[in-house]
Order: C-alpha cells, then structure tokens, then sequence
C-alpha cells in the first residue's frame, strides 16, 4: 500500500480547501463528437476494446475460500471464475466442450465438480473434463483436450480482472500503473456481499461520464445527497485510471497532527474509477462497486450495482447496508440514468455536433482522449 501517495493527494486536497473551494483545472475546454456517442461502428469497435481490455469481474472476497466460483454473463459471454485449492484464480469461458451449453448458471457458489446441464459432462475447478456421460458409447475423443477454455485472468488488490477473448496477453501491473497500491488499502479481498442489483442505462460513455463528474451533484441530486459534497472535482490518474474527490474541509484537521498518524480512512474518500467500466465509492469497511459494460446497442448499457462491507455483519448493521444499497440504487436509476437515457435520445436528435467538457471535468476529458488513444491503437494494430 502506498501510504505516501494517499499523504499527497490529501496535501493537495487541503491546498484546494486553502484557496477557496477550487477545482481542478484543464488547460481547455474539450469537445467530443456527439457522433461518437451514436455512431454504431465505433460502438462495435469499443465493444471489441472490452473484449481485449482487463475487466474486473470480482471481488476476491466473492471467490473467498478454495472451491468458490462465480458464474456471471458479461455482453453476453457467459464467465466462470473459479479459486483453485492453491489459492489462485482461474476462469474459463462458461460453456461445454461437447455442444456449447452454459455449464454452470450466473450466480455463486463452493462446488468441487460442475456438471453440465444438458447432458452431464462434468468440470473440476481447474476447467478440467473429468466426466463424459456414457463415454464407452460416444466415440474416441481425448478428454485432456476438451476442458473448459481458459481466459487471460489475474488478481490484484482483492480485485479480479479477466479478458473476454481467449489468449489475449494480460499483463495486469503494467495495465494497472501502481493504481493497485492505493487499491490494496480498501480489502476488497475480505468483502462482503450485501445487495447486488443490475440497472439499463443509456450508452456506455454517457453513463460513465457521470462517474467521473461532480459537477452535477447540487443540481442533478439536490433531492438526494448532492449538496452535502462540493462539486469542484480534483483529479489524479494512473495511467488510464482515476481518483475524484472534491475539496474537502474536514482534511484541515489534519494539518496539527504528525503526517505519520494521519487517518487512512479520512483520506481514501472521493470516487475511483478503473478503466474502462467501474466505479467504486466507499472506505475500507465497505462501499458501492458499479460494473458497467456496453449494452447490445449504441444507446444501452447494463450497470451491475453491489454493496459490500469488509466484516461479518450484524443484524442492525446488515439492515443499514440494505437500506444504503437501496438508496444508492435509487440514485442511479432515477436520477444519473433516467437523465442519462433521455440525454441519449436529445443527442440523436442532431441538434449540435460536439458535447463540451468544460476545464473544470478534466476527468471526463481524460477518459475520451484515453479511449480514444486505445481505439487508435486498435485500428493501428499497435496495442
């Protein structure tokens, strides 16, 4: 864990608080092509992007014991990832060898062996076919060829990463810049599931440029909880990746205590993103994990929303994070995307040509000219 950066980031914090509530600063206002949140060609080639880009599907504490497995559908690939007596993580497209069945249904589990559905093949953990139905009679086939087809995947910080396409190189710490170390702090390893919900939202982009945007909290979510947080965002990136928070007077505090004893957890605070689909916002005893993923067109995508906590919770405490589950979910649906869905439908009405990323969203700059440098680099076949 890198103590020293979160000492940083709350310096610069408590810079911003000192000069009056300021936000961070671009150099420009940025313009993206509203073609770009329609057109379905480079819709397809960002879905081909996640297809090849490291996807955090899980938390380590979903896969928590050995034998664990979760099984989810991600832009219709069905998933299994698996945690091996070893301790290591494994995953494997979820579907038989023999005719293509979903072996094992979405959701989660401990299970020693899985038998397809359909006509009984069955899988150990390790993908492996260790069970033919009948195989005296079905003909000559070579059972070690015929396990489940692995995919790229790696674990850091507590976070589970897996590639949709079959042996696309992965090289998780290159990929992740560093951003791991400040991740580590939160034990997403050790988390709990509390309340897991799926939500339709508008195009990708348009759901994402709300993670990385303050700017709308009084106006958007002034019924909620958007005038409790200062919407002058501070960005900080690693690599593709970033951190948002705002200026934040309770950090003043800390000035007349010993940089050594100032509080983690009054420091980790703010949103952080991971490129190109989560958005993660909580402290070390638990929080909001959003999983967003392109839908099956320009103008939808899926947010699978989870609630965690770190320990063991009580009945009261259980009840509370069901009821913050709640109301986070509640958020989302009918405010961010309801407005985000209807944003959708205006921008295909081709009245203007560009949507604006003022100085002051230098998170959501970033993210476009990021991905617009993968797709390049795609179309280059320099990636």
């Amino acid at each position: 864990m890198n103590r020293h950066e979160f000492i940083d980031m709350a310096r610069e914090n408590i810079a911003h608080v000192e000069a009056g509530n300021t936000p961070s600063q671009s150099d420009d206002v940025y313009r993206v092509p509203v073609a770009n949140y329609l057109d379905p060609a480079r819709w397809q080639r960002e879905v081909n992007l996640f297809r090849r880009l490291p996807l955090m599907l899980a938390l380590g504490g979903e896969l928590r014991e050995p034998g664990s497995y979760k099984a989810m559908t991600v832009m219709e690939t069905p998933v299994l990832m698996t945690r091996g007596s070893d301790g290591a993580i494994s995953a494997f497209v979820n579907s038989c060898s023999h005719r293509g069945a979903v072996v094992v249904p979405d959701g989660s589990g401990v299970a020693r062996r899985f038998a397809c559905p359909y006509h009984n093949w069955t899988y150990n953990g390790s993908g492996e076919l260790v069970g033919v139905t009948d195989r005296e009679f079905f003909g000559d086939i070579d059972i070690a060829c015929l396990g489940l087809t692995p995919l790229p995947c790696a674990e850091r910080a507590g976070l589970v990463f897996v590639v949709l396409t079959p042996g696309t190189p992965i090289d998780i710490d290159d990929y992740l810049c560093g951003y791991d170390q400040l991740l580590d702090y939160f034990g997403f390893g050790d988390w709990q599931l509390i309340s897991q919900k799926s939500i339709e939202g508008p195009n990708w982009k348009v759901a994402y440029d709300g993670y990385l945007d303050f700017y709308h909290l009084p106006f958007l979510h002034r019924a909620t909880f958007g005038t409790e947080i200062s919407n002058k965002p501070i960005y900080r990136a690693w690599g593709p990746h970033q951190r948002m928070t705002s200026p934040d007077p309770r950090l003043l505090a800390l000035r007349d205590v010993p940089e050594d004893e100032w509080d983690l957890d009054v420091m980790c605070g703010g949103v952080w993103t991971i490129f190109p689909h989560i958005s993660f916002a909580g402290n070390h005893s638990g929080g909001l994990v959003s999983q967003l993923f392109p839908g099956t067109s320009p103008g939808s995508s899926t947010t699978i929303q989870s609630y965690f906590v770190a320990d063991e919770p009580t009945e009261a405490e259980r009840t509370d994070a069901e009821h913050r589950a709640a109301f986070f979910e509640m958020v989302v649906r009918t405010e961010d995307y309801y407005t985000g869905i209807r944003l959708q439908r205006a921008l295909a009405a081709a009245a203007k040509s560009e949507v604006l990323f003022g100085r002051n969203e230098g998170g959501g700059q970033l993210f476009h000219q990021l991905l617009d440098r993968y797709l390049d680099e795609d179309a280059n076949g320099t990636s």
